[in-house]
């Protein structure tokens, strides 16, 4: 039977350990306790995606590339209108890409925050996956379930952490150049540079400097005429030749600096610096996608001059400035860190609209900045206990979380026609919002018995506009025997709402195409007496290990509450107004009662061969749905299969190929007025597979190559426009679930040099 661990380096638990703490800047404390986020990370719920896992089948620009060949990870838009929907996100189990909280070294990375939550949860986002170059990454972690739970809020789909390297103990460095050529000349490329030095500047300290320039082109303007659902208008527009934009391109720019100073054998303090700036490629997407008309002749008709007058320049910038120190020690009762991190961003962006079909068109040529500035305190302390035989290491912590937005172009929209709302001005109003978290928190790692590890957690939050969250969690890890490992874990996760949503200066306007019931024009107003949303997280898996191979399946439910959304029911009237669309009904955001997801996950990973690997996961998505609507949380698919070989053909080649099978994707059933859908509205997705093959040459010591072939049967999917449609009568049609883009084949290569 496995004996439960105690110290890094008894068993295998402890050796994972050992590995993240190292990856995790530990330039001198390399001995640590094996605490209860250690013995979470072995949670079935758990993927590792290991810096030569990069290696060998390196990204093209952006980090959710590979995350999204995890299991129970998709890409997806961030709403399941379907609007924006080629700025796909990681989306863990079905529970949208708002649930799944992103860490850099730890630290949370929030720039997606500052750009604007639309009024069914869209984003002109990119996200928040490419602030790391693919080369400075240690290990990316994927935490899912009652694992995640216990990061706090924004965690009740999972946790990406982005682990980066840590400094050497010698000088050293490397550069790398990437390129990806797209067989079609209408899908956008892919090239980049980075770099890497690190190294000591003493016995006591050492640094890290990483810089990375990238460049991913636009698809073309019009890459998806002829594909586009039917759109027309009757009597009023024709948009028979209307089409959606394909995928925007993005330049980054990104430069990290890391000073590590060891003044004792049990002290480490780290400073953290990066700047980043990421500028889009306009393409022409808008939140609604009415972008292109064209004549008879195929030419352009001018209907959105400034659409089509911006194409291929930069319509959005966003600056990313993160400054962390950090502080670790060792000391004879235990260990502690500590760290304080100041993020802001600003978001350069071109003004739009806030009312209807022209919600997030560009409404003049002017240029507003949106800043999110979050400040994060954390502390916490590992000591580990002895009860007579049972041995455990408890942790304790406290932590606190500063944002503040301002968001001058969000409260611009006027009341003059929809009448005025009571208590709120028709223009100027009050463009900052502040919110703030305080949390302490409790877990353990208890060896109850020499085959039974158990993890209870505790986190209290006080959010200062939703007040009190308790959160309670507890996993449980059994050996049944040297192979067979049942594992278990239920946890009360927790999200306070967006700065967007409790804004109550915050409003969009519809003439009624966007109105649920369709009961004439409306607005939909932030609203500061939400509730934070909360899921209880619960999982059940049972692992079988040997010598060769690795073999699990688990079952997971995430029974959601207070799930934040637009109103169904109208909170007040407004008075006053022009013509028609006087006293307009007043939406706010809400809570709505109850929401559930459920579904399979598995994995299969065996040695063939000393030389050969296969490796396989799976993931079957039951329900995922509002319990009141029966709307979807996300459009994702009902399963998803990923599977590898990687070939270690000879000491220096190395050769991989990997398919992964999507299943059917299926719309929501109701449009923006709460009315079932009709006709191509209804369409769903069929399954489809993508298949690749790579490989890695090392030349020498210092320098490798590596090439191969993206999407090698050439499978393409062309966006139809968004997956609700709009209009009265109702003759313009929405595209079912083609709502996005995926590109065809391409070929990259890459050299890396490393000394």
């Amino acid at each position: 039977m496995k004996k439960c661990v105690w110290l890094l380096g008894s068993s295998v638990l402890a050796a994972t350990a050992q590995t993240t703490a190292a990856d995790v800047n530990s330039y001198v404390l390399d001995e640590v306790l094996v605490t209860a986020e250690e013995i979470l990370k072995q949670a079935p719920g758990v993927s590792i995606i290991t810096a030569d896992d990069l290696a060998k089948a390196p990204v093209s620009n952006d980090l959710s590339e590979v995350i999204r060949t995890m299991p129970g990870v998709n890409l997806t838009g961030n709403s399941t209108s379907g609007q924006r929907g080629n700025h796909r996100q990681i989306d863990i189990r079905g529970m949208g890409p708002e649930n799944t909280l992103i860490l850099i070294d730890g630290k949370p990375v929030n720039s997606r925050q500052s750009v604007r939550y639309g009024w069914r949860g869209e984003r002109d986002t990119r996200g928040d996956t490419n602030w790391v170059p693919m080369e400075a990454v240690a290990r990316i972690e994927v935490l899912r379930g009652p694992a995640a739970a216990r990061y706090g809020s924004g965690a009740a789909g999972g946790v990406i952490n982005i682990i980066t390297k840590s400094i050497p103990d010698s000088l050293g460095g490397s550069a790398t150049v990437y390129y990806e050529q797209p067989e079609s000349s209408r899908d956008g490329g892919n090239e980049r540079i980075n770099f890497m030095l690190a190294g000591p500047l003493s016995d006591k300290a050492g640094f890290r400097l990483s810089g990375n320039v990238a460049k991913t082109e636009a698809d073309a303007w019009d890459i998806n005429r002829g594909h586009q659902s039917t759109r027309t208008n009757a009597g009023r527009v024709d948009y028979t030749n209307t089409f959606p934009a394909g995928r925007e391109g993005v330049r980054n720019r990104d430069l990290a600096v890391r000073l590590s100073v060891n003044p004792t054998e049990v002290h480490q303090i780290d400073l953290d610096v990066s700047f980043s700036r990421q500028g889009n490629i306009y393409t022409g997407d808008t939140q609604n996608t009415n972008n292109f008309t064209t004549g008879a002749n195929g030419d352009l008709i001018p209907t959105a001059d400034r659409v089509q007058r911006y194409l291929g320049a930069e319509t959005n910038v966003i600056y990313r400035d993160s400054y962390a120190l950090t502080h670790k020690g060792k000391f004879a009762a235990g260990q502690s860190l500590s760290y304080v991190q100041y993020e802001q961003t600003r978001n350069h962006r071109l003004d739009e609209g806030l009312a209807g079909g022209t919600e997030g068109l560009f409404s003049d040529d002017s240029m507003t900045t949106s800043r999110l500035e979050q400040v994060t305190a954390h502390t916490s302390v590992d000591v580990p206990l002895e009860t007579g035989s049972i041995h455990q290491t408890l942790t304790v912590g406290a932590e606190w979380k500063d944002r503040r937005l301002s968001d001058p172009n969000s409260v611009t929209q006027s009341t003059t026609e929809g009448g005025d709302i009571a208590g709120m001005t028709g223009s100027h109003r009050h463009a900052d919002v502040t919110d703030d978290i305080a949390s302490v928190f409790m877990e353990s790692n208890i060896n109850l018995t020499n085959d039974t590890v158990l993890t209870p957690g505790l986190r209290y939050d006080h959010h200062s506009i939703t007040g009190s969250n308790w959160s309670p969690a507890l996993n449980a890890t059994h050996y049944l025997s040297d192979s067979w490992t049942l594992k278990a874990g239920i946890a009360r996760a927790y999200k306070a709402p967006n700065l967007y949503q409790t804004n109550p200066g915050y409003l969009l306007y519809s003439r009624g195409n966007g109105c649920w019931g369709s009961g004439g024009s409306c607005y939909l107003q932030g609203n500061e007496n939400l509730d934070a949303e909360t899921s209880i997280n619960k999982e059940l898996g049972i692992e079988f290990t040997n010598e060769h191979m690795v073999a699990g399946i688990t079952y997971f439910r995430n029974d959601y509450r207070n799930k934040v959304e637009a109103g169904t029911l109208p909170a007040g009237e407004a008075t006053g107004g022009n013509g028609n669309f006087a006293n307009s009904a007043v939406f706010r955001w809400t809570n709505v009662p109850k929401a559930v997801v459920e579904g399979l996950e598995g994995t299969f990973n065996i040695a063939l061969t000393p030389a050969l690997d296969w490796s396989n996961n799976m993931t079957l998505m039951l329900q995922s749905k509002n319990k009141s609507t029966g709307e979807s949380l996300s459009v994702i698919p009902e399963y998803t299969l990923n599977t590898r070989l990687d070939w270690q053909a000879t000491e220096q080649l190395s050769l991989n190929s990997h398919i992964t099978w999507y299943g059917k994707q299926v719309p929501n059933k109701l449009d923006f007025q709460g009315k079932p859908m009709t006709g191509e509205e209804q369409q769903q997705l069929s399954p489809y597979a993508l298949a690749g093959l790579g490989g890695r040459y090392q030349i020498s010591d210092t320098f490798s190559i590596s090439a191969g072939v993206n999407n090698l049967f050439d499978k393409r999917l062309y966006r139809k426009g968004n997956a609700v449609g709009v209009g009265d009568p109702r003759t313009i049609y929405g595209a079912g679930a083609a709502t996005y883009n995926e590109p065809g084949r391409s070929y990259y290569a890459s050299a890396s040099y490393r000394f």
